[in-house]
Formats: structure tokens, C-alpha cells, sequence
């Protein structure tokens, strides 16, 4: 696919995105987050040159080494993987745009100390399993709202800025779309929260009608 052709494609992508906004509102603005985690950099690169800029990674020295590869580009970086005690420090060397998944008062606790003792802080999305389904992180619907005001209150280093969910792992839709109202149904209940980031390549618009106004694109934005 030559530069001009993909191009094209992602005018197509673009364009889904802009329908599904539309939907909600004229003035729903809703940013995409390029998940580049089964990408190279030459790819992103050619991503960029199209007016891309936010990029996600799942593994800390996946972002690293890529960080560090793009380093000439004015990229923003995300982290919306699983964060292990252990790559905390690694992480905050980086020091990305937003964390996604912060989905325990351990891990919690653990980067306020950490954030303390470099003095800094850090963006981050709270994680919600709001299907309840045993493959995935995040905090079970009935309890989120009293753990981020507790992570606000303990963790001041800590910039909560909202939610982030993964639809249900279902091919009916109507759980999918549930799964999303319960997100944003928390969301809207937390004062101060600006980021409701949930939908992927398979269910972005679902998403977006459901109240996201952030997405997280990976085989989509790359054609793969």
C-alpha cells in the first residue's frame, strides 16, 4: 500500500469514527489512540506523517525501545497494558502521556510512593472490568467509584482523570453495548472526569455512541 493509498484507508477509519460522534452529539469529540503493540516503527512513522500522533503500547519496554527509536518525532505516548510492581520505575523513565490501567489500590499505592520519591506525577484511567469476566484486570463495577475517590485522596501524585474498559468478550451486541453503559454510567458519577476511554478496532463505534470519547485502534489504524 503506497503512502497516498493509506492515506485513503484511514480517511475511511476516520470517517466511521466521525459518524459514530455524530450520533452523540455534534460537539462529542472523541481521540484516537493508536494501539502500535503488533507495529514497528517505520510503521508508525508512516502512521505519523498522516496526522497521527498518540500512540499506545502494552509492554513498558516495548514503549521504551520505541520511544527511544521515534524519539525525533513530537509522538505522545500511552500505556495501556497491565503494570507489574517491578516495571513501575521503568515506566516512570518514559514518562508517558496517560496510563490506561490502573486496576489496584497495590499498584496504586505503589507508584505513589514511587512518583513521591522522583517528584512527579502521572495522568491515569482508572480500569474497569464492567463485564465481570475473569479474563480481564480492573475493578468490579460496585466498588470503582469508591476507589478512585480513595486513589484521589491517598495517591496525590496520582492525576486520575477517568475510566477506561474493554467491551465484553461477546458476539451479542447488547452485551457489549451493556458492558459500555455501566462504564459510563460510572463515569459520569465522578466529579472532575474528562476521559471515558473504552471500544477497540472491533466495537470503536459501539463505543463512541455509548458515551467513549476515547478509542484505543490497533489492527484498524494499521491495516493488518
Amino acid at each position: 500500500m503506497t503512502q497516498e493509498e493509506y492515506k485513503i484507508y484511514i480517511d475511511k477509519v476516520i470517517r466511521r469514527v466521525e459518524a459514530a460522534r455524530l450520533k452523540v452529539s455534534d460537539y462529542h469529540i472523541v481521540k484516537i489512540v493508536a494501539i502500535s503493540k503488533y507495529s514497528v516503527s517505520n510503521e508508525i512513522s508512516n502512521l505519523y506523517k498522516i496526522g497521527q500522533r498518540a500512540f499506545g503500547e502494552n509492554k513498558v519496554q516495548d514503549l521504551k525501545a520505541k520511544a527511544v527509536e521515534l524519539e525525533d518525532l513530537p509522538l505522545e505516548w500511552h500505556f495501556v497494558g497491565n503494570l507489574q510492581k517491578n516495571k513501575i520505575n521503568n515506566l516512570l523513565d518514559i514518562n508517558p502521556t496517560l496510563f490506561h490501567a490502573l486496576d489496584s489500590i497495590e499498584i496504586a499505592q505503589e507508584l505513589q510512593k514511587k512518583l513521591e520519591a522522583k517528584d512527579m506525577t502521572l495522568d491515569a484511567l482508572l480500569q474497569i472490568n464492567s463485564a465481570k469476566e475473569e479474563s480481564k484486570y480492573g475493578f468490579m463495577p460496585e466498588v470503582a467509584a469508591d476507589r478512585y475517590a480513595q486513589i484521589t485522596k491517598e495517591c496525590p501524585n496520582i492525576n486520575l482523570k477517568g475510566l477506561m474498559s474493554i467491551g465484553a468478550h461477546s458476539e451479542d451486541k447488547e452485551i457489549v453495548k451493556k458492558s459500555f453503559e455501566t462504564t459510563y454510567e460510572i463515569y459520569k458519577s465522578l466529579d472532575g472526569a474528562t476521559i471515558c476511554s473504552m471500544g477497540m478496532s472491533g466495537d470503536f463505534e459501539l463505543a463512541i455512541e455509548c458515551g467513549s470519547n476515547m478509542i484505543r485502534l490497533g489492527s484498524v489504524m494499521f491495516n493488518k
